[in-house]
């Protein structure tokens, strides 16, 4: 039975892959024009950029022992380590037989990655000039890449495991998964290396790829026969649960 049902799961994963290449390309539609669209606002931006950084700048040179969490944190929750989860994560669903959401992870943080580095090129927005800096990062500023990835990593985590946890557990998932992307966007602008609007924005384009990706895949869970649900409270694949729980 297992064996008839991964076959089915690679036979019917084939029809996933357009699906999921059309959310990527939802995903360009609505955030090229969001990210154009800061040309237009940059001033006004300007000034509420300016005056966190400048606060948080001076906090940092005050106090290097938090500064030195602050990095140590930023490094263990940058894009690789992320991607490095996923990957493994994925791997893991395809030894279970979940073809699908394995496939749906690697191209949501693929997509995301890679929609984050377009848009860099596309703003070309400089990182802030600050006197006395206490960390450096090379390449553009818009959007934070860290807090793309600490996104789309911890959000396309929680999804597939949310099948296999308690009612209480999900909630947990979902406020640990918050709290890492918004720490680490946190940690990008009180190090100096981002403005503030580059983490909201990074997490604008991380929930929204997650959104398109996770649509798609609904759908296509949908004309598998398989009954609707709804992703955020009962995970990508609902019905993965008894493969990963084997």
């Amino acid at each position: 039975m297992r064996n008839e049902g991964m076959r089915s799961g690679r036979l019917g994963a084939r029809g996933l892959g357009p699906r999921l290449t059309l959310a990527g390309l939802a995903a360009w539609l609505i955030l090229i024009p969001f990210s154009l669209l800061l040309l237009v606002a940059k001033m006004p931006l300007n000034d509420l950029d300016a005056g966190v950084a400048a606060e948080l700048h001076a906090y940092a040179l005050a106090n290097p022992g938090v500064t030195r969490v602050l990095i140590v944190w930023t490094d263990v929750f940058g894009p690789w380590p992320w991607r490095i989860a996923v990957i493994a994560c994925a791997l893991w669903l395809l030894r279970k037989g979940a073809t699908g959401v394995a496939a749906w992870a690697v191209t949501t943080i693929t997509v995301g990655g890679l929609l984050g580095l377009a848009i860099k090129v596309i703003v070309d927005r400089a990182r802030p000039m600050l006197p006395d800096p206490v960390a450096l990062a090379p390449g553009d500023s818009f959007p934070s890449g860290h807090t793309v990835n600490a996104t789309l990593g911890a959000g396309i985590i929680v999804l597939i495991l949310l099948p296999v946890l308690p009612r209480w557990g999900r909630r947990v998932a979902w406020a640990v998964a918050a709290f890492l992307a918004l720490s680490v966007g946190y940690t990008r602008i009180a190090l100096g290396v981002h403005w503030m609007s580059d983490v909201v924005a990074g997490l604008v384009l991380g929930v929204a790829t997650i959104a398109a990706t996770a649509a798609a895949f609904e759908t296509w869970r949908r004309g598998q026969g398989r009954r609707p649900s709804s992703p955020v409270a009962e995970g990508v694949e609902p019905e993965s649960v008894r493969a990963l729980r084997e």
